[in-house]
């Protein structure tokens, strides 16, 4: 069986404030838009609440309007704000006063850039796919049902996901041909220590069936990225969540002897935050495979240097003793200023018509 990674950077909608374009801006967006939901959870707003309220408003253009480029002010039942004279005044008093938030405005992903993730999706034809940055099960059986028949692939038999603890729609599923059912789904979305929630999508544990009735365990995973929030705290969150993978591991390991931890770590194998996973667990990066093709370059993310190697495929040690086969697969990616780094499909005439902006790693189980 084939097993594969593929961050798809979203199918069809896509949070404004993520594209490539806006990316400085949008880190801002992306942290206002928080901070401010937070504030607004509060039993009550003090004097300075109401006072950082309005300045988060201002900075995601909703002092005027409840809709803006990047965000939308929900008012459901109540007010939070008044406006009058050009000036904003928060009337709500705490959480019990009104209901609503605030969403991040979304737009259509390019149909071109779909069509290219669906050509990668098909041409590494994956038994077992874990996709990243999906926004929800319903679009990925859309995309599985219209828009891989269109690029002349054939729909996958089981797919699966469930929503993760961000709130703009960039969650982890699991996708498998029909031969590898998914027989059980455990979420860690609720999964704490003593800072709080752990994982900023989800840690999504599938149990599927293989040959012989034997079962493979795929936990599924997206950590915190370096792009938004402080280095430290980036740093620290990450390696939160590589200690609870590792956790859930090494448990699953007292009953499973096939086990892959696979996805989107945002980080490098040498990084502190993803030591608990390469130096407490045995896990083997499928990379280390003798002939493993990374055609040249270790990273999979954009120009695939060292720096963006950022997407994993790591394997039980049983699990890794099966492996025949491995690579990265790039023609999805731009690559470079003008696209002319590695070969790339010739339907990507455009930076914003790649798949994405990382590669999909796939390794052959002989299992």
């Amino acid at each position: 069986m084939k097993l594969a990674s593929f961050n798809v950077e979203n199918l069809f909608l896509r949070a404004r404030a993520l594209n490539n374009e806006t990316f400085a801006e949008g880190r801002d967006i992306l942290k206002a838009q928080a901070d401010l939901n937070r504030i607004l959870g509060k039993p009550r707003y003090t004097a300075a609440d109401k006072s950082k309220i309005i300045e988060l408003l201002d900075q995601l253009g909703l002092t005027k309007s409840d809709k803006s480029k990047f965000a939308v002010l929900r008012q459901n039942r109540g007010h939070l704000v008044k406006r009058s004279g050009g000036a904003v005044t928060v009337v709500a008093d705490g959480r019990s006063d009104w209901i609503g938030w605030i969403d991040l405005v979304v737009e259509e992903v390019n149909e071109a850039a779909t069509r290219n993730t669906a050509r990668v999706i098909v041409d590494v034809d994956a038994d077992v796919l874990g996709v990243v940055e999906a926004e929800s099960r319903p679009a990925l059986v859309r995309f599985s049902k219209y828009v891989l028949p269109a690029v002349a692939g054939d729909p996958y038999d089981h797919i699966m996901l469930v929503d993760g603890n961000d709130e703009r729609g960039i969650d982890v599923g699991l996708m498998t041909r029909n031969k590898f059912e998914i027989l059980s789904i455990v979420s860690h979305v609720d999964d704490a220590d003593e800072d709080g929630t752990i994982f900023s999508r989800d840690c999504a544990q599938y149990e599927v069936r293989i040959a012989d009735d034997n079962r493979l365990i795929v936990l599924v995973n997206h950590f915190k990225s370096k792009g938004f929030g402080s280095f430290a705290s980036s740093n620290a969150k990450r390696k939160r969540q590589a200690s609870r993978v590792a956790t859930i591991y090494r448990q699953l390991r007292q009953h499973h002897d096939y086990i892959a931890v696979i996805g989107d770590l945002n980080d490098t194998p040498d990084s502190d935050p993803l030591s608990p996973l390469f130096h407490q667990t045995g896990l083997k990066d499928i990379s280390e495979l003798a002939g493993f093709d990374d055609g040249g370059r270790p990273g999979t993310y954009k120009n695939g240097a060292a720096s963006g190697k950022i997407d994993y495929i790591l394997l039980s040690p049983a699990l890794f003793d099966k492996a025949t086969a491995g690579g990265i697969f790039r023609k999805g990616v731009w690559g470079g200023k003008n696209g002319d780094l590695f070969p790339h499909y010739p339907e990507i005439a455009k930076e914003a018509e790649a798949a994405s902006d990382h590669a999909a790693i796939w390794a052959e189980l002989d299992i």
